[in-house]
Order: C-alpha cells, then sequence, then structure tokens
C-alpha cells in the first residue's frame, strides 16, 4: 500500500522507508515553537529534566505574540522569563516587539519552514505551515520541552481524508470561506487525528494566503494536521523567503484515505461560522439580519497582505457603522510596513477603523478588544467557543477578511455584494 504525503515526510524524518497509520515513529525535527503562554511552562520542563542547551540554536523559534506589548505585570514577567532563557541559550529566532509578529504568519515570511519539514510548536494552530507541504503539529508545552532538549518527537502515524478541489472560487470568496464550508461539512470532530490533505486543480486558483488560512483551520476540525500539494505557488514562496534546501513528496496513486471529498469552488459563497462552534456554519444568503458591535481584521488565520487588501477594497470610499468598533492588526511588522506603504492605512483610518501593532490579543480574548456581556463580533479570527473574545455571553461570528469589512460598514453581518 502507499503513503500520503504526510506519511512520507514522517516515513524520512523517521529513517524509516515506509510507514502504516496507526504506527508509532520518533522523528527528527526541523523546528520548534513556542510562544509568551506556552513557553514558560516548557523552560520549566526543560530544566526540570536537567537539560543544559537546546539541541540546536536555529531550529527552536519563540515569539511572544499572545499578550504583546505587554498588557499587565504577569504578561511583562512571561516575556522577561522566556527572553532571558532565548538569550542564555543563544535562540536564533527569538522574535519580539519591533521585529515580530503572530507567530504562524512569521514564521513562514522569515524562512525558517520550507516543504518536507517536520514543525511541531506548542499552539494548536501549528497546523499553518501545510500549506508549505510541511508536516506540522501543535503539541503541549511538554513536549515542546522534550523537543527543545533533544530535537525529536514521538508521533502516531494519522489517517489521512483528501479534499479535491475543482473549480474556480468566486470573488468574495477567499480560503477562509473555504475551510469554514468543509468544516460545516464534516464537523469540528469530522478529521480528528487524521491529516487533511488538500488536492486537485481547484489549488491553482488559491494563493499562498488562501492555503496558510485552510491549514491553519485544520485544527478546528479536529486533524492532526492540514497539508497542501506542493506547486509552481508554493516552490516560489519558498525561494522568495528562504535559502533552506527543501524536499517535495507527493502521495502515491495507491496511497489510502479513509474519506474523500470533491469540493466544486465554484459553487461557494462567502460563509459565516455562526457561535458558539466552527461547524455551525452558513453561507452569508442564509445570516439573517445579525446586528453587531465589534469587527476584528488579523490573526494568525487571515492578517497577512492579500486579507487586508481585501479589507481596504471593501473599505475604501466608506465608514464604518457607527457603535462598530472596527480594529485591523497586520499579522507581522513586515505586512504592517508593507500595508502602509501601499496606502492601506489611509483607508483604514479614513473609514474610521483602529490599526494595531501585531498581536494575538483579541483572539483569544487577551487584550486589544474584549467583548463585554451581549455584545457580538464578526472576527477573522479561527474560534468562537463561549467566551473566547471576552464575557462568556458574548458571540464571535468567523468570517473572512472581505465580509468582516462589509459587515463593519453596515453594522451587521453583511456581504460587499450588499453594500451600496
Amino acid at each position: 500500500m502507499g503513503m500520503t504525503m504526510t506519511q512520507k515526510i514522517l516515513a524520512e524524518h523517521a529513517g524509516l522507508s515506509s510507514v502504516r497509520a496507526g504506527q508509532l515513529v520518533k522523528a527528527k525535527l526541523d523546528m520548534v515553537l513556542g510562544n509568551d503562554i506556552t513557553s514558560p511552562v516548557a523552560i520549566k520542563e526543560f530544566m526540570k529534566i536537567g537539560a543544559e542547551c537546546v539541541f540546536d540554536t536555529e531550529k527552536i523559534a519563540i515569539v511572544p505574540d499572545h499578550f504583546t506589548p505587554n498588557k499587565d505585570i504577569k504578561s511583562a514577567e512571561q516575556a522577561k522569563f522566556i527572553r532571558e532563557f532565548a538569550y542564555k541559550m543563544g535562540i536564533k529566532n527569538y522574535f519580539e516587539i519591533g521585529e515580530m509578529g503572530v507567530e504562524h504568519a512569521l514564521l513562514p515570511e522569515k524562512g525558517l519552514v520550507v516543504c518536507g519539514d517536520v514543525v511541531i510548536g506548542a499552539d494548536s494552530h501549528t497546523c499553518t505551515y501545510g500549506a508549505l507541504g510541511a508536516f506540522s503539529t501543535g503539541v503541549g508545552s511538554t513536549d515542546m520541552a522534550a523537543a527543545m532538549a533533544t530535537g525529536e518527537a514521538w508521533f502516531k502515524i494519522p489517517e489521512a481524508i483528501r479534499f479535491v478541489l475543482k473549480g474556480k472560487p468566486g470573488k468574495w470568496v477567499s480560503g477562509k470561506d473555504i475551510i469554514l464550508h468543509i468544516i460545516g461539512m464534516i464537523g469540528v470532530d469530522g478529521a480528528l487525528y487524521k491529516s487533511m490533505e488538500f488536492t486537485g486543480e481547484g489549488l491553482s486558483h488559491l494563493s499562498m494566503d488562501d492555503r496558510f488560512a485552510m491549514a491553519n483551520m485544520a485544527i478546528e476540525a479536529g486533524g492532526k494536521n492540514g497539508i497542501f500539494d506542493v506547486d509552481e505557488k508554493t516552490i516560489e514562496y519558498v525561494k522568495e523567503h528562504s535559502r533552506k534546501a527543501y524536499k517535495i513528496f507527493t502521495a502515491d496513486n495507491d496511497a489510502e484515505y479513509v474519506e474523500e471529498y470533491e469540493i466544486d469552488l465554484s459553487g461557494l459563497r462567502p460563509t459565516v461560522a455562526f457561535p458558539h462552534l466552527p461547524e455551525n456554519t452558513r453561507s452569508i444568503d442564509e445570516v439573517g439580519d445579525i446586528r453587531i458591535d465589534q469587527v476584528v481584521i488579523g490573526s494568525c488565520t487571515n492578517g497577512r497582505i492579500e486579507d487586508l487588501r481585501m479589507a481596504a477594497l471593501v473599505l475604501k470610499g466608506r465608514k464604518v457603522h457607527k457603535g462598530v468598533r472596527c480594529i485591523i492588526i497586520p499579522a507581522t511588522q513586515k505586512i504592517w510596513r508593507q500595508a502602509m506603504n501601499e496606502g492601506l492605512f489611509e483607508i483604514f483610518i479614513d473609514a474610521g477603523a483602529a490599526v494595531s501593532t501585531p498581536t494575538c490579543g483579541p483572539c483569544l480574548g487577551g487584550h486589544m478588544g474584549i467583548l463585554a456581556k451581549g455584545e457580538r463580533a464578526v472576527a477573522t479570527t479561527n474560534r468562537n467557543f463561549v467566551g473566547r473574545m471576552g464575557h462568556p455571553e458574548s458571540e464571535v461570528y468567523l468570517a473572512s477578511p472581505a465580509v468582516a469589512a462589509a459587515s463593519a460598514v453596515a453594522g451587521k453581518i453583511a456581504s460587499p455584494e450588499d453594500l451600496k
């Protein structure tokens, strides 16, 4: 029996000629990632096991992004703790305010992850890097600690689901809409501990930013990882951002999939996930009259330059609805500068939106946009669990940057098509 993309990558990193679903392997790692919430726990465990140095100073990345700029004394102490550890260990890829970004946008941008890599991160959305044809997945802080010391991790080889994408999406349909449609179709546990593998001629119509958004939310369907076929767009991105050697893995013709779905992208509409699960999806045509209080455009899902350009396209010449707070957060310092130089900030500010420095802040209900009791937000983030962005009796509706921007103008959930 042949192997999937994920199985081939894990087999090579485990030094094996082949693997099968359910098999336990110990694989070498190309990158170990942590942030300001998960790294302090990992560092304490690292110290407990008596490790004196990290396995490779260039294969560890620590990015304080969740509560930065530090919102209070506790977050400042956490940042100080990991900063001192990074400097003591000589970790090369430590990125903080002024050069930082939201971790899952920053690592690809810095060229730290390429095709064929195996990456673990103490953050569930580490699956983002599957857009590059890498195997990447989230782990706990204890696993991060062991990985920093040894450069290896144990994995159970996942079964796989194949998603064959066909057709060309419409003007206002993005990668976010596609992945929300898929999660709505299979449910939040539809890919539990499985590899979600994306292929098909429809990929040619998806940008890298589309793919990052889709891979990012594989975990919201329960997936162990999401991974895309490597094509010319992938190679172009990797060559532009990295000098690392890369390797392309393709699925065998006789690879085994537990399920296979064919999705016609031309038939999809902008999609919104209602509270309180990403699977509670409706097309924009089924939304109804949902008044809102806040819009957040950003996060590791949708804070990239194409996302900001789309928001600007919708907001240009329009005003944010009175009573709606619209917060726009570029995902990295580079994206922030690019958006500024392209004149996007002027559009946002003229519309009445606020522009923030890169941070995860509002996505996890940390800071920079917390919801009060009874408030509703449209967000381009990836989760809308109870209390995710603030009060337990607030509501979060997940959507694309286009729908989020249109909703900010309309004062209710809307599509750009609804604006006059």
